[in-house]
């Protein structure tokens, strides 16, 4: 396994990342265990959660099974730099959602408690809230980190000027600010590219990638499909907009004798501002495969290629702009 810092920090991170979204709903208790013991075999130090996984209002799911699996023992707490997230909706009353420093209170003991922890390496702000202003949120953090609840900050969905926003509020109270920002990124979505990544760069936030594989679109999904896997309606209507382009992606990387998912992810770990694109395994198998991303070295033809099919973007305002 290969290790990064986080950014500006000195955390170390393996440079995939472990999303555990699937665990509870689509993946039980048992095979979550198995994922997660399997991961730290791998070498993967890093998962990211959220308070609202497991889709049960006020019940984090997700959170409770890892605290039971971490309440095994075996130094399992102790080799994981565990990510969770604050901003969705816990509850049916005003204050138990968003970014008020009572909800983000109440919801980090609470996370705290399903997960079974004293503190939380990564605590994200899982959306943007353009009603509270940073400086009630520093407020809070700083409180946080100082009562040893948690060690840094991060982001997720934010835009460029947001982390430019919120970093140098930071800066003026003399507080280490954000380190991670949390993007949808994918050779089928390069936005980012334009805004997020730049201002990363500059105020060292360190990139951690979702849905790299663009909900499994980048996955080899005609073969899955033509081998008469199934997949849901929403897919199915996605792969037949797409196809075209989903044929050439899948017949480059047949040239190259690579799988899909794996030269997705290859593609992103070459770009230095990203951290870990986060990989969301159902199964073992699923997980243990996305090992040989981290082997793959693209070549300069095949990434002038890639951007050809899956055009990408300048930073702005070049862009858009002379």
């Amino acid at each position: 396994m290969q290790y990064v810092n986080l950014g500006r920090t000195a955390l170390k991170v393996s440079r995939l990342c472990l999303g555990t979204m699937n665990f509870g709903p689509h993946t039980t208790e048992e095979d979550s265990y198995r994922i997660m013991d399997r991961a730290l075999d791998l070498g993967i130090n890093f998962f990211d959660t959220a308070n609202v996984y497991g889709w049960k209002k006020g019940e984090g799911i997700t959170e409770q099974i890892i605290g039971r699996w971490w309440s095994q023992g075996g130094g399992r707490r102790e080799k994981v730099v565990i990510a969770t997230k604050v901003y969705g909706d816990m509850g049916d009353w005003p204050n138990t959602s968003r970014l008020s420093k009572l909800h983000m209170r109440r919801a980090l003991d609470d996370s705290l408690r399903r997960l079974r922890t004293d503190f939380i390496d990564l605590y994200q702000f899982h959306h943007i809230y353009r009603e509270a202003t940073w400086d009630e949120i520093w407020e809070f953090c700083e409180w946080a980190v100082q009562q040893g609840k948690i060690l840094y900050v991060g982001s997720s969905n934010f835009g460029g000027w947001h982390i430019a926003q919120a970093n140098e509020a930071a800066r003026r109270r003399n507080f280490l600010g954000l380190v991670s920002e949390q993007s949808i990124y994918h050779l089928m979505n390069r936005k980012i590219e334009m805004e997020v990544l730049p201002a990363c760069a500059h105020y060292g936030v360190g990139v951690i990638p979702w849905s790299p594989l663009a909900g499994g679109l980048l996955g080899g999904v005609l073969q899955k499909i033509s081998e008469g896997r199934r997949a849901s309606e929403h897919i199915q209507k996605q792969v037949e907009a797409k196809r075209d382009v989903l044929e050439k992606w899948e017949a480059m990387c047949r040239e190259i004798g690579e799988r899909p998912a794996d030269v997705a992810l290859a593609w992103m770990l070459q770009n230095p501002t990203i951290t870990a694109p986060i990989i969301g395994p159902r199964t073992l198998e699923q997980l243990e495969g996305s090992l040989r991303a981290l082997e793959i070295q693209l070549s300069e033809e095949f990434n002038a290629q890639l951007d050809a099919l899956f055009p990408g973007h300048k930073p702005a305002p070049e862009d858009y702009a002379w």
